[in-house]
């Protein structure tokens, strides 16, 4: 369906898109209220703006979206990266109707090293641009807790509020404190230690939580010879201490390659309604950080659009510099001082592997957990991706699927497995014996048994599916829709054939199949039906034939016929607990006549072995 833009300001937009510059910019979107709804960016805002008003436009919001525009607003900018980032800016401050929403990071900490005098080294949730240093977001409160524990021990900084400016230091305005007396602090209120000396341990807090944790361990290792040679053992040890505590923490990140250093790594995944962004910081071959950002899509934004978008927004978060980025597919080289790379061997691609695995995951989660608060979400997703990839008029609610299980000819079975919403609704399931068709005949058995199931249900008033599933090929699936014509049903319920050794999906008339992705959930639910049928009718054919060839030994005895035979397997369930009955018991089922002619013939088939 598309929807044809209509607004009683078209005169005043034509004019406002007359004067529009061939320049790079961003634009803004006002509903009739004054409202921002919608900001973008181009690299040619003329071309980019009037392409909203010269077609029509076959998404649904985005055709609302330009029926609700009456005023435009632009700027122009030096460059696309200035465009892009400004966007990003506006996006997050306006938060407009039909833009992505990137959300809010609140929820993860950082760690901050505060812009004061004897800086403190502290978790927060909230950036304060107040010239303070910030690492993060941390998507773990354990690491960042794992750290502030490794500085507050090691380095004994100072936790008060107190302004230590050296006015007040050298006029004794504080005193030391409990954390000074108990070894937590080093007491710089008090001039205890030098604001020099203080300063070395928050240079190695800074290089650790770049990532330059090695060479915060070399120089540790230099400091711990240097006391030793001068005899200041204790000292050494306190540097050992510092030294054990690092190397621990090392060995915790993820080496990559001592060659990947200053790397940022991108990757996306996204579903439906939402993308999510992940992102990896490589510092001299190790993973520091890893970060995976959820954006709300808008509009039919693109692959590449939304992954632009997340980069541009973690990097301002992170104040990431690194000129190397790597990225799944090839980007515009918008960002200055910026290489994007595709890597297609090696660690680098090793690198992005994990990335996309992560963002993977990611998704994954998000989607359980929105199951869990709401399971019909998911239930609705499977039915509609199945009513999309199949082109069905209906959502699929009731599925049914039919099979044929034949050995050599014999004992000729079938059967229909029912699934609603997706899921197996066994108390429906139906075993058929084949009754119209002689000897081994796939096709007319299906034709049966479809005819049978269909007729029944309508004779019964009882609801049709809208889905239903043949396992076989254009044989089968001809068969099958002959048994719908005969009861006037063709076209009325969609039918399609599942042939078994490609995973092609045949519709009726039509000699071409479809492939569907193997990673869809309509085929996996296809495949579960196909296999919960071939299971359901297998295990019927087999009790059938064993059954009868129980039933065939007792029939070989004179004197014996079916009923007979029957009574004593209901009553002694196998021939081998009737063979070892006396011959009281078995007269107990069927009279001492026949008891002495089967207590007998097993007797005597005794005596022969």
């Amino acid at each position: 369906m598309k929807y044809k833009t209509s607004n009683s300001n078209i005169d005043r937009l034509k004019e406002l898109l007359a004067v529009l510059p061939h320049q790079p910019g961003i634009y803004q979107f006002f509903d009739s209220s004054g409202t921002i709804i919608y900001i973008g960016k181009a690299k040619d805002l003329k071309k980019r703006v009037s392409s909203y008003f010269s077609k029509q436009h076959e998404h649904r919001k985005t055709a609302l979206l330009v029926r609700n525009i009456v005023d435009i607003k632009h700027m122009v900018v030096e460059s696309e990266q200035d465009a892009l980032l400004l966007e990003n800016n506006l996006i997050k401050k306006y938060q407009p109707r039909y833009n992505i929403r990137l959300k809010d990071d609140k929820s993860y900490p950082w760690i901050c090293i505060k812009n004061e005098p004897f800086p403190r080294v502290f978790k927060t949730r909230n950036l304060v641009r107040d010239g303070s240093r910030y690492f993060g977001p941390y998507t773990s409160i354990y690491t960042v807790q794992t750290l502030l524990d490794l500085f507050k021990s090691e380095y004994k900084l100072r936790t008060c509020n107190y302004n230590l400016s050296k006015e007040n230091i050298d006029s004794g305005k504080f005193k030391v404190c409990l954390e000074y007396h108990i070894g937590n602090c080093l007491g710089p209120c008090e001039g205890y230690i030098s604001e020099e000396k203080y300063n070395e341990g928050i240079g190695d807090i800074t290089d650790i939580l770049k990532g330059n944790v090695s060479g915060v361990i070399k120089h540790l290792e230099l400091l711990m010879a240097d006391m030793s040679s001068q005899l200041k053992f204790e000292e050494a040890v306190k540097i050992k201490e510092k030294y054990d505590s690092l190397k621990r923490y090392q060995s915790r990140s993820t080496v990559v390659s001592p060659v990947i250093t200053d790397v940022d790594v991108f990757s996306i995944d996204e579903n439906e309604t939402h993308a999510f962004i992940n992102y990896l910081k490589i510092i001299k071959g190790a993973i520091i950080q890893t970060f995976t950002l959820e954006i709300k899509k808008g509009l039919e934004e693109t692959k590449k659009e939304l992954l632009m978008a997340g980069i541009v927004d973690i990097r301002q978060k992170i104040f990431s510099n690194a000129r190397e980025i790597l990225v799944p597919f090839k980007l515009d080289q918008i960002l200055e001082n910026v290489e994007f790379k595709v890597p297609q061997r090696g660690d680098k691609k090793q690198l992005l592997d994990l990335s996309v695995r992560n963002a993977k995951y990611f998704r994954l989660e998000k989607e359980k957990q929105t199951v869990l608060k709401n399971p019909q979400i998911r239930t609705d997703r499977i039915l509609s991706t199945i009513k999309k990839d199949l082109q069905l008029q209906q959502l699929p609610e009731l599925i049914e699927c039919f099979d044929n299980s034949n050995l050599q000819g014999t004992h000729p079975v079938a059967a229909c497995v029912v699934f609603k919403n997706a899921k197996p609704l066994k108390r429906e399931y139906r075993h058929f014996n084949i009754k119209t068709v002689e000897g081994p005949n796939d096709f007319a058995s299906m034709e049966e048994v479809v005819y049978r199931r269909y007729k029944r249900l309508l004779d019964e008033e009882k609801a049709l599916p809208q889905l239903i599933v043949i396992d076989g090929g254009k044989g089968q699936l001809s068969s099958a829709v002959n048994a719908l014509d005969k009861l006037n049903l063709r076209g009325k319920i969609t039918i399609i054939g599942i042939a078994k050794r490609l995973e092609e999906i045949y519709f009726p008339g039509d000699s071409v199949p479809v492939y569907i992705n193997k990673n869809s959930e309509t085929l996996k639910i296809i495949q579960q039906l196909r296999d919960e049928a071939h299971r359901f009718g297998i295990t019927f054919h087999r009790n059938k034939r064993s059954n009868s060839f129980i039933g065939s030994e007792l029939n070989t005895i004179e004197g014996v016929g079916e009923k007979t035979a029957e009574k004593l397997l209901k009553a002694f369930k196998s021939v081998k607990n009737i063979r070892e009955q006396s011959v009281d018991s078995i007269a107990k089922v069927i009279g001492k006549s026949k008891a002495k002619v089967i207590f007998t013939y097993f007797k005597a088939e005794h005596g022969s072995k």
